[in-house]
């Protein structure tokens, strides 16, 4: 009997269930699915135009990326974002830094840099690297590169075989426009120290060397950059023409003498072929800029 009155009561519950499933509470339109939030779709991780890092290595991996506001101390600013297309973005993993891949972001990243400071940053103590996503940011889809700019502790720092990753120099405010007008970054006037090193000097003072402006190199080996130093010498003698207002004639080479920085080697490999031109007094001290100065400033010697 107990057994027979345990089922009967199960089956009473199981009834009491079943039409309670049948039953609309108030309010309600019997439909669980539609009054659910949509997911929302998934979006991949992509740096901003305006930030700031405290790390100045190349680097876009998510656990190394903290930003900070550029008026707080940093290295590295983020002055564009670009986006790799066609068969670059075909392949199954980033473009290598310092890769011929590369190159196409730099030259994007070259002309929005000059617009960015306002003037030729390859005239200051400034440089600028691509950066790509991450091997896994690129599996997830993301086809960004970032374009950053830093300022450097030397004239040198960004030329001859050093990186120029180890001569950033912390800045606490934006780069924006910093080459319009007159700028400390400037190279302008340069005198050579002891050890051979351009330093930055007042115009005014007696210095030896004046930036003139920069020419772009044809794509080849490093080691071949300056094998021809003739050429490379001649190239920077139209500039200084160019530059003090003098004529590109046979004499120009008795009015002015001439320096240049390759990039570095680092620089080279990512797309800097930007070869830097020096006026060069010959040893002597002079007291005043070339700069549109014609045959006065540069006489026959």
């Amino acid at each position: 009997m107990r057994r027979g009155r345990f089922l009967a009561a199960v089956a009473a519950l199981i009834t009491v269930a079943l039409a309670g499933c049948g039953s609309t509470p108030p309010g309600t339109d019997g439909d669980l699915t539609d009054d659910w939030r949509p997911v929302g779709k998934a979006e991949q991780f992509a740096p901003k135009v305006g930030d700031c890092h405290v790390i100045a290595d190349s680097t876009s991996y998510l656990t190394s990326y903290q930003p900070v506001d550029c008026t707080k101390t940093h290295l590295v600013e983020t002055i564009h974002l670009g986006t790799f297309t066609g068969a670059l973005a075909e392949r199954p993993t980033p473009p290598p830094i310092g890769s011929a891949a590369i190159r196409p972001a730099f030259a994007e990243c070259d002309v929005k840099a000059t617009a960015f400071v306002g003037g030729d940053w390859r005239g200051a103590r400034l440089t600028i690297q691509v950066v790509p996503p991450s091997p896994a940011g690129w599996a997830g889809g993301s086809r960004w590169f970032r374009c950053d700019m830093y300022e450097l502790d030397t004239v040198d720092g960004g030329t001859y075989r050093d990186h120029p990753n180890d001569h950033a120099i912390q800045r606490s405010a934006s780069l924006r426009d910093a080459l319009k007008g007159q700028s400390r970054l400037a190279y302008g006037c340069l005198t050579e120290d002891e050890w051979g090193s351009l330093q930055q000097a007042s115009c005014g003072n007696g210095h030896e060397y004046e930036y003139v402006g920069a020419w772009t190199a044809p794509d080849g080996r490093y080691a071949d950059a300056d094998r021809d130093e003739d050429n490379v010498h001649a190239r920077c003698r139209t500039m200084v023409a160019r530059y003090a207002k003098v004529p590109v004639d046979g004499k120009l080479r008795y009015r002015t003498g001439t320096a240049y920085r390759l990039p570095s080697e680092e620089a080279w490999t990512r797309g800097d072929r930007g070869v830097r031109c020096f006026y060069w007094s010959g040893g002597e001290k002079v007291t005043r800029s070339i700069k549109g100065g014609g045959t006065r400033a540069l006489p026959i010697r």
